[in-house]
């Protein structure tokens, strides 16, 4: 070959080397540019009663003279790595057809969702990502990882951490990584739908005590803070993402299964490498600080250009974090939908250029340390239809004590219901037709006239909430709610997760009245059958759960709707910014 010709080979990016072969259904690795006779097969297992500890061959096949396969990596201390399954002879077309088809599921099974999408796509060829990835401790603030039989809750953090070539640019350079961008994405236990919560990063709130284990093998605690920024759950006094997945249990009750930790490199390497997020603007954006200058209508952004679209607030909505969130959601949409294209899904190189790129761009909790791993959270995240993913935020309100505003608190009128529906695994957008005359036929029985409380006759049972809650809430009942016809009976047979009201028809008006005081949903009002009181009249059964909050405690309980007011958008519609 002459040198011209060498350096047209060498140029040539290994991605773009890996080709699928359409008589064998599989991906090789094409050597050279020129004809097909120079592609190199993956390497396969094994033939049986070849000798365990026989080492792979890392050159070339002959037609390929001078070239070698480049070895791949492993992670000292790792236990060498089982070669890739093989196939033992020939296979009818048929088979042929199928597998190839169960790659590109397996493979396009990953795009469920951003940066877990790319984590995962590149398994079946590139073994050596397991070297790619950082994994930290969860310090035990998990419920010890994803299960496929359950719901799935993963905590997604963008930090602002400014490391790595330009970014020393953008505003403070020293930052030691704030939980900048945070989104807890909740897959329901069907895979039917999913919800991504935004967590506004100017939230105030408690950062508990946070044990956590460092780098020498010892552990300490990091002493919580009251009353600050959500954002220093994260970087602030060495805090880890643990820290974050405590203050995130803390502030909503839901215990996150995993985390993913992304920094500003992560946002270029990741557009770069899917080839551009397409944008939509519903004016033209010229902002310094962020750096992004757009025209109205559709762009398709990557690189500097996508992270500085996802920085900027100030130009956008009332220019605040808030404002910046529905951005980011649209961004995050916009990507999501071209993971999941057929542009991405059937392009090997560009599946490979992302995997590498994900990989490289993360930090994953140590129950995510591997490809394997993030290959089997792919799969259950892949089985969602975009159309029932539903981004939404934390209710919020301005912080009444401050005269600038500057920061939010929780708005616990909605906050707590919209917390209720994802622990309860309700969907925030209707999936079904069925789904959607169940939850009209529940809601119905919230509407229609009410007794007044004098005349609401009922028993109080404890059903699994803190001891001495029954007569607490009788007695709440009786002295501030007028419910005067109440009697406390001990506790109830069964345990149950939530609190319930049991009546008979003729005593519907009775139920609406009691609902309307205990903030009941009409999913824990259960028509049935009364029951006899002390004096031998009928009389209704409310039973106590384990999410009753305290006696005069509204329960919000979820009711299978978003609750009126509460901001929300599904990732598979487009939506200019404003």
């Amino acid at each position: 070959m002459d040198a011209q010709g060498r350096g047209r080979a060498d140029n040539i990016d290994p991605a773009d080397q890996w080709v699928l072969n359409p008589n064998t259904g599989e991906y090789e690795l094409r050597l050279t540019p020129s004809a097909p006779q120079s592609a190199v097969p993956r390497p396969r297992r094994p033939a049986p009663g070849a000798g365990a500890g026989a080492p792979r061959s890392r050159t070339a096949s002959p037609q390929a003279p001078g070239r070698t396969v480049p070895p791949q990596r492993r992670r000292r201390g790792a236990p060498p790595e089982e070669p890739l399954p093989g196939r033992r002879g020939r296979r009818p077309a048929k088979q042929q057809k199928s597998k190839a088809k169960k790659v590109l599921m397996w493979t396009g099974g990953t795009m469920a969702f951003v940066v877990l999408a790319a984590a995962g796509a590149g398994y079946l060829y590139i073994r050596h990502l397991n070297d790619n990835i950082t994994a930290v401790s969860d310090d035990g603030a998990s419920t010890g990882g994803f299960s496929k039989d359950k719901a799935i809750n993963i905590l997604l953090i963008g930090t602002d951490k400014r490391t790595g070539e330009g970014n020393e640019s953008y505003g403070d350079s020293g930052s030691v990584g704030h939980a900048d961008t945070t989104i807890l994405l909740h897959v329901s236990k069907d895979r039917s739908n999913a919800t991504a919560l935004s967590i506004p990063r100017d939230l105030i709130v408690d950062v508990p005590d946070c044990p956590t284990t460092q780098a020498d093998g010892t552990s300490q605690t990091i002493p919580g803070t009251e009353g600050v920024r959500f954002n220093t759950s994260l970087g602030q006094d060495e805090r880890t993402p643990s820290c974050t997945m405590r203050t995130v249990t803390e502030l909503t009750g839901i215990t996150p299964d995993n985390f993913m930790v992304a920094d500003f490199n992560a946002v270029k390497t990741l557009t770069s490498a899917v080839g551009g997020v397409e944008v939509c603007l519903a004016k033209d954006i010229d902002d310094p600080d962020s750096k992004l200058k757009l025209s109205k209508g559709t762009h398709t952004i990557e690189g500097e250009e996508a992270l500085a679209f996802l920085r900027t607030r100030h130009s956008v909505g009332f220019g605040g974090d808030l404002s910046r969130i529905e951005l980011q959601q649209q961004f995050l949409s916009s990507l999501m939908r071209k993971l999941k294209s057929n542009d991405t899904l059937t392009n090997p190189s560009k599946m490979i250029k992302l995997a590498e790129a994900g990989t490289k761009a993360l930090t994953v909790d140590s129950k995510l340390d591997s490809i394997g791993k993030l290959k089997d959270l792919g799969l259950e995240l892949g089985k969602l239809n975009t159309k029932n993913l539903t981004f939404t935020t934390v209710p919020v309100i301005d912080n009444p004590a401050e005269k600038v505003k500057a920061t939010v608190v929780v708005n616990d009128t909605t906050a707590p219901e919209v917390f209720d529906m994802i622990k309860n695994d309700v969907s925030f957008t209707a999936v079904k037709a069925q789904q959607k005359k169940e939850a009209a036929a529940v809601a119905a029985r919230l509407k229609g006239t009410k007794s007044d409380a004098s005349e609401v006759r009922v028993q109080v049972l404890n059903g699994g909430a803190e001891a001495g809650s029954a007569q607490a809430e009788l007695e709440y009942l009786q002295n501030e709610a007028g419910v005067l016809k109440s009697e406390n009976a001990g506790n109830a047979d069964a345990t149950l997760a939530k609190t319930t009201l049991e009546y008979a028809p003729d005593q519907a008006d009775q139920a609406r009245r009691l609902a309307d005081i205990m903030g009941l949903s009409g999913s824990a009002m259960k028509p049935g059958k009364s029951v006899e009181n002390s004096q031998g009249l009928p009389t209704m059964t409310l039973t106590l759960g384990k999410d009753f909050k305290g006696a005069g405690v509204k329960l919000n309980s979820a009711s299978g709707s978003t609750p009126e007011g509460v901001q929300k958008s599904t990732a598979d519609k487009v939506e200019c910014a404003k």
